[in-house]
């Protein structure tokens, strides 16, 4: 795990492209405090810069950027593949030299001998920039689950990439903003994908490489290659399958060099990756939090799995002051506006006090096994549809937030969906808090970001709608930012490539139950999974933020917003009357500017 950046021109100035990637590195260094380095081509076409967290060969030998012996390519690479020692051996067979034992080299090697067909053959989370020297290709690569973030600028025939938008603005390469951020931070609670808060500072998209030629022309390709076979219908083999194929994914990644634990919530996805990982490592570490504020309070369920553990539970008590005083620097740490990402930095902030270098992390879990309301609330969708179109215009003038979210659904458009089951402004408010008409915000919504139009209103939308909209552009990316501004790598079990293929072939039947969430999961591995754990209502990784953020005077003091409506939901806000997420996204787009 670590940090990349660089750049590739046709109009190479040797000391001030090493200069600008030593910039962009600079600003990365959180995210990689063991090791820097910048590599320029001979031509000074080419400049890879890397900043580095050891986790697998922690000598020097994993050094970065990387090439072969033979210079054929170089690499900067940032982090895992877990699959690295069956296709090191797989690579040796077919005549491939060594000289290291990372996975880095891995890649390398694997390009020289496949090409980017290799990129399918990875298992693991990364992101990387490829040089191929006899070609002169440049290849940016981003894993299939989207777990490892990796940004592109391309200007005057230049292209940049680095691992955060941070290091294009420190590097002073651009800082011009993409003016519709605002808007989607307002409607969502994060920037959605493909888009950042800079103008024409894009993300590769999960699953794609893109490739720049020597004349500076590129394409964008996906490598991923769709899952296909018949619907597994038998409970007991999907079971079976789900128990292989999880225990598979655990003992990959818990490959590492370094310290590794499991952060332990007390819930189910968290408590079954750690009592699963304690069957193969001794005295696993695991990392819990809790609070004062009862409600809130999940020590019983932490410790009831602890208990079966043998290795060291580190537990720390947030309070109320410990957010007042990290406040400012969880604000610092972001890459860019979110409502999320506070639960992670304070969990990786304890887990590197702790001494552990990477962890494991419960991520995809309810996304898979139907985990949300929405997965419930979908099918409402569907009957809602039905209704006349001026029923939904006049819920517009309705005061409460959650009536006026139906809205949402005059518009035909999957994105509409989304924001009815997850939203957190309708267009109509958030006209009023930007100063742009609600035609206007409309399109940013609905025109300008390119999703699949669906409309099956099933648990199959739902479970898509919450992969590649809520997980995908805030979860992964806030715990990807906030673990690495701690210099911590997360790892993610159950997006796993295998888990994951397999899983998408259990039918929807078997797969989701409308009584139970996540049934199928926790049946599968019952003889492990204490009752207590999952007889009871979901709780989520959640903080007290609604109290905390009412008594936060930066986000509470009604003078630091401009305007009747942002006053008026501050104000709702102190009196209880609207959620955290809509006062701490307004904080981002006014009261911290």
């Amino acid at each position: 795990m670590c940090r990349i950046a660089g750049m590739v021109t046709n109009h190479p100035q040797e000391n001030e492209l090493k200069r600008t990637v030593k910039v962009m590195c600079d600003a990365l260094q959180h995210g990689g405090p063991d090791d820097e380095g910048v590599y320029c081509s001979t031509d000074s076409r080419v400049t890879f810069g890397h900043r580095r967290l050891s986790i697998i060969d922690l000598s020097a030998n994993g050094h970065q950027p990387m090439a072969d012996t033979r210079h054929k390519a170089w690499i900067t690479f940032n982090g895992e593949i877990y699959n690295y020692p069956e296709l090191k051996t797989e690579l040796q067979l077919l005549g491939a030299v060594f000289k290291n034992g990372t996975d880095t080299e891995v890649i390398i090697q694997a390009y020289l001998y496949w090409g980017t067909n290799s990129f399918n053959k990875l298992r693991g989370m990364f992101a990387f920039a490829l040089y191929d020297t006899t070609t002169g290709a440049i290849y940016l690569v981003r894993d299939t689950s989207g777990i490892k973030p990796l940004y592109y600028y391309i200007n005057d025939g230049q292209l940049y990439f680095a691992s955060e938008i941070k290091a294009f603005k420190a590097a002073a390469i651009t800082n011009q903003e993409d003016t519709r951020w605002p808007v989607w931070l307002l409607a969502f609670g994060h920037i959605p994908e493909p888009y950042t808060t800079l103008k024409n500072v894009l993300s590769i998209p999960k699953g794609y490489y893109l490739c720049w030629d020597k004349k500076g022309a590129y394409t964008l390709t996906n490598y991923s290659k769709p899952i296909t076979g018949n619907y597994i219908t038998d409970i007991e083999t999907a079971h079976l399958g789900l128990q292989t194929h999880l225990k598979k994914a655990i003992c990959r990644q818990l490959i590492a060099d370094a310290p590794i634990g499991v952060f332990l919530s007390g819930g189910i996805d968290s408590s079954l990756l750690a009592l699963l990982a304690n069957e193969e490592i001794e005295q696993l570490k695991t990392i819990s939090i809790f609070f004062s504020e009862q409600q809130y309070d999940e020590r019983k369920y932490q410790h009831i799995v602890a208990d079966k553990i043998g290795g060291e539970n580190f537990t720390h008590l947030i309070k109320q002051k410990d957010f007042e005083e990290a406040f400012p620097l969880i604000l610092n740490a972001m890459d860019m506006p979110t409502t999320d990402g506070i639960n992670s930095w304070f969990i990786s902030k304890y887990a590197h006090q702790d001494g552990v270098k990477t962890v494991l992390s419960g991520i995809g879990a309810d996304e898979l096994f139907g985990g949300y309301p929405s997965f419930k609330r979908i099918r409402m969708l569907r009957y809602l549809k039905m209704l006349p179109g001026i029923f939904f215009t006049l819920t517009k003038s309705l005061s409460k937030d959650r009536y006026k979210k139906l809205a949402y659904i005059e518009n035909n458009n999957t994105v509409a969906d989304y924001l009815f089951l997850r939203g957190l402004f309708v267009p109509a408010d958030i006209a009023k808090l930007t100063g742009l008409n609600e035609d206007e915000i409309k399109g940013i919504l609905f025109d300008d970001l390119d999703i699949p139009r669906i409309s099956t209103y099933d648990k199959l939308q739902a479970a898509w709608l919450e992969t590649n909209l809520y997980m995908q552009n805030q979860l992964l990316r806030d715990t990807d930012i906030m673990s690495m501004s701690h210099g911590l790598e997360v790892r993610v079990p159950f997006l796993d490539e295998d888990f994951q293929a397999y899983t998408a072939l259990i039918h929807p039947d078997i797969r989701f139950d409308d009584h139970q969430p996540k049934k199928i999961l926790i049946e599968s591995f019952k003889n492990i999974l204490p009752d207590a754990v999952w007889n009871r209502p979901k709780m989520g990784f959640t903080f007290p933020l609604q109290q905390w953020m009412k008594n936060n005077e930066a986000i509470s003091d009604e003078s630091y917003y401009r305007g009747k409506t942002a006053k008026g939901l501050i104000n709702n806000f102190n009196k209880g009357k609207t959620h955290w997420s809509r006062a701490f996204a307004l904080y981002q787009v006014q009261g911290h500017v």
